[in-house]
């Protein structure tokens, strides 16, 4: 029941996307949607492993700003026994009002996370950034900022802890599409207590995607994520499609 749901789900999402599909951000464009949901099943003797990602993102690009709004979610079980049930929702902007390749940032982010001990967390920010590689099919930029953090989190199966503190949040990113056929992206953060070196938060999220036409990829995923204050991470590798769309 659960395929047949997701199959149903996809196919109502392609139908959308078809029509009227760009292959990027142009003077005419400002919109983009994009949904991606990959997996990984492996059944045994023993038993049934699977894992389920799902992330949808709607972007806005006018002349001198940018709006992404982001929602993934992991689910995973193993032997009958819960290993994933992490949400992150985020909303972010980029402001293009200075010299050429430089822009500000601004950043809210929600998470709660099984697999990483989060109850509940509360990223929100401003910082600088700058594209050292801006093309049509190739970009690389470099961020820095400070972010606000209210967590509460599991230290250990019986101790829980309220805290906030201010991080330093550093970023590389890229998206390079070659032959316009193959699209390589990512996006890492380092994001390091300024009162506290050993607390500090990875996230890396990278993806490499074989286009079949404008608005559909066979898409791999690994992502790596550290939580070094409960001492928990997790690393994420799986398969299926991207669903894209440019409009105006």
């Amino acid at each position: 029941m659960r395929i047949k749901r997701i199959t149903s789900c996809l196919a109502v999402i392609a139908v959308l996307l078809i029509s009227n599909a760009y292959a990027q951000f142009s003077d005419s464009t400002h919109y983009r949607l994009n949904y991606t949901s990959s997996g990984s099943i492996n059944k045994t003797g023993d038993g049934t492993a699977y894992l389920l990602n799902n992330g949808a993102r709607f972007g806005i690009k006018k002349k001198d700003i940018s709006l992404n709004f982001t929602n993934t979610w992991v689910y995973g079980r193993q032997q009958d026994e819960l290993t994933n049930n992490d949400f992150s929702t985020s909303l972010d902007f980029n402001l293009y009002k200075t010299f050429p390749h430089f822009f500000y940032w601004g950043l809210a982010n929600y998470n709660t996370s099984y697999s990483l001990k989060i109850n509940n967390q509360l990223l929100a920010g401003l910082g600088i950034a700058y594209n050292l590689i801006d093309k049509q099919d190739a970009w690389l930029n470099i961020s820095n900022g400070i972010l606000y953090d209210k967590s509460d989190l599991m230290l250990t199966d019986t101790t829980r802890e309220n805290y906030h503190t201010f991080r330093n949040s550093l970023r590389l990113a890229f998206r390079f599409n070659i032959q316009r056929f193959i699209v390589l992206e990512s996006s890492s953060f380092l994001q390091s207590s300024l009162n506290n070196g050993n607390d500090y938060i990875i996230r890396s999220t990278n993806s490499l995607s074989f286009k079949l036409n404008k608005w559909l990829a066979l898409t791999t995923a690994l992502n790596y994520n550290r939580q070094n204050r409960t001492n928990s991470e997790n690393l994420l590798f799986t398969y299926g499609l991207t669903l894209e769309k440019y409009f105006k």
